[in-house]
Order: C-alpha cells, then structure tokens, then sequence
C-alpha cells in the first residue's frame, strides 16, 4: 500500500471557482503561517464481533457505544439477524469463553446487551473483534480468527483505517480525511507555522446512513458523541483573534465546530446554550445532531480537507454546504474524469 501522504490531492479554490492538482504531501502549498488545522483524535474500535446462538445460528454484531447508566457490563450494539433474536437470549461471543445476554431490543436493529460475566466491551472487543470497514470495502467475513489470510488483513486494517494522531477510543469508522496524514508532514506543517489542535468525535454506523427523503428538512440525523477540551477552546480563539484561518480535517471536525458556534445540541446530551455557558477551562462535550446542507453554510470552518463522499450522503450535503452545490459538481466532475479514488481509501480534496 502507498504512503498516507501519497494521495492525490484537489484543490477547490471558491473565491474563483479554480481547481488544482497536487500529491497530499504538498498540502502546506495551500496553507499559511498562522492557520489552525482541527483534527478528530478518536480512535476507531474493532467493533465488529460475531457469536453462535444456541441453536447453532451465527449471529453478526457492531458495537455502537457503551451504555454504563444500564448497569455494568452493558452496551449497545447492531445484531444480525435482529428479528429472529429475542429478549433474554444468551449467545456466546466466537473467540473467547464470554456470554452476551440481550437484555432489550432497541430501534433499528440494535440491542442492549451485556457481558456475562461483567465486562467492559472495549477490553472485550480487543480479543475478539476485528476492523469494522465501511460496507462498501469488501473483506471476507471470517468469524474464526485461525485464517492467517484473514487476520493478517485486519492487522493491516487496524494499522491503515486509523489516523496516526487517534488516541482516543470510541469511533466505528474513521475520520478519514486525516487519513493522509503522517507524522513527518504535521511536523512539517508546525515547522512552516500552521498550529494543530485536536477535538473528539465518535464516528457513529449512521455516518452510512443514505438520505432517503426529498426534502433534507425531513431526513432523520444521527447523533454522534463529541468532545472540545480547553486547550482547543483556547486555540481556536487565539487563531480568531490573530486573523488565521481554522482549518477543519475532514467533515467531523467541521462538525463538531459548526456545533459548538451554533449552540446545537439535543436534550439527551448538554443542553442548549453549553458553549455560552461552561467555563473556558472546562471541556464541552455531549451529542451532536447538527446537520448541514445548501443553502445553508459553515460559519465555523474557513477551509476544509475532506475525502469524495458517497451520493446522496449527509458527508456530501456538508461538503456543499461549504463549498456550494455546483462547484461541488463540477469538483466531483474533474476528480472522476481525472480518476480519482473515491471514499475511506481513497484521495483528498482540500475546499479553500
């Protein structure tokens, strides 16, 4: 596989409508002294596990986020195939000697669940689990873990579908725009003056969800958990005031800086005016459901680094909330007569 930042790289202008072709690695062409690059430090979990029901069936599982106001050892997880499951079954977990009760049925195909015997499910998910790829990166759906094929190739999935700065434990699929990213080249970039600070999103299964509707004002947004501790509060304000430009790597950090500007947030995470209110030495934190789309625009993020998204995904309607719908077409045009690589391991447009 090539090196990170060996990439091919589109350069949007929108102040003239220009597009640019350049290799990753000379990124920092596009940026200057005194810009503040945002990026999402979660770390992708191997969430992907299987188990054997007693009859004999396998069951299919995607860890979604822990659930500890349950009680200990729960956990909310995708199941497959959900209907033919019930309330109070045990499954044993394939690759160790651990039981899973499925205490309740949720919505949409998820379960809560918890260890038997008690648990913490990252731990677990450690031994047992293994990279969960976006659907449309095709791997063999292994539940063993003796196919050397097999488990080389998650090994080298956990190495490459994580960032090189992820440190913290939580996403079911990468941010990828900071995929190209190695150390040598942030180091290069600080060199040159361009300041990095890190914010936390857990990148939730409903990043895949398809719009469906007509109308954008109707399509159900998932939530994700996310995180700005005080010292990216602290840069972020500096950067404002010194007149540099924020830079958001990828549409979850552009995320989670349209949300914490906007005040979005619903009631199951902090409450509506959290930015107003919490203290600068205080991390803000809590679920975002904020969704961006044209005519709507990004106010917190002056340029953007993003990967080429999937028709009719919420990752694509951000994008042209930046950008605008028709640059962004005529973007998506050049990239594919160019033979761009499209999606999670693919090349990287930069919206400036």
């Amino acid at each position: 596989m090539q090196p990170r930042d060996a990439s091919r790289l589109l350069v949007l202008n929108r102040a003239d409508g220009s597009i640019a072709h350049a290799v990753f690695r000379d990124v920092g062409r596009w940026l200057r002294a005194g810009d503040l690059l945002v990026v999402n430090d979660t770390r992708v979990v191997p969430a992907r596990f299987f188990a054997q029901r007693a009859g004999g069936g396998r069951v299919e599982g995607l860890f979604l986020h822990g659930a500890p106001q349950e009680g200990e050892g729960c956990w909310c997880t995708l199941l497959k195939p959900s209907a033919r499951l019930r309330e109070g079954e045990r499954v044993r977990l394939v690759g160790c000697d651990e039981m899973l009760l499925l205490a309740r049925r949720l919505e949409r195909g998820a379960w809560l669940v918890r260890t038997e015997p008690l648990m913490q499910p990252l731990p677990l998910l450690a031994r047992i689990g293994s990279v969960p790829l976006p659907p449309y990166i095709r791997r063999k759906a292994q539940a063993a873990t003796s196919d050397c094929e097999a488990a080389a190739t998650d090994a080298a999935d956990r190495e490459r579908y994580q960032t090189v700065y992820a440190a913290r434990d939580g996403a079911v699929a990468a941010p990828t725009a900071g995929l190209h990213f190695t150390s040598g080249l942030l180091d290069s970039l600080r060199a040159a003056g361009v300041s990095i600070c890190t914010v936390t999103l857990h990148v939730g299964v409903g990043t895949f969800a398809p719009i469906v509707v007509e109308d954008l004002r109707e399509h159900a947004m998932h939530a994700e958990w996310f995180e700005v501790r005080s010292e990216a509060r602290a840069a972020l304000q500096r950067t404002r005031a010194a007149g540099g430009r924020i830079v958001a790597v990828g549409t979850t950090a552009a995320r989670v800086l349209e949300t914490i500007v906007r005040s979005e947030l619903p009631e199951r995470g902090v409450g509506a005016d959290a930015s107003r209110a919490a203290r600068a030495d205080e991390p803000l934190c809590g679920w975002t459901n904020i969704f961006l789309y044209p005519p709507q625009r990004l106010t917190a993020t002056d340029a953007l680094i993003t990967n080429f998204h999937l028709p009719r995904s919420t990752l694509l309607a951000m994008v042209m909330a930046m950008a605008g719908v028709e640059p962004i077409r005529r973007a998506y045009a050049e990239a594919i007569r160019e033979q761009y690589r499209f999606y999670s391991y693919g090349d990287a447009m930069l919206i400036v």
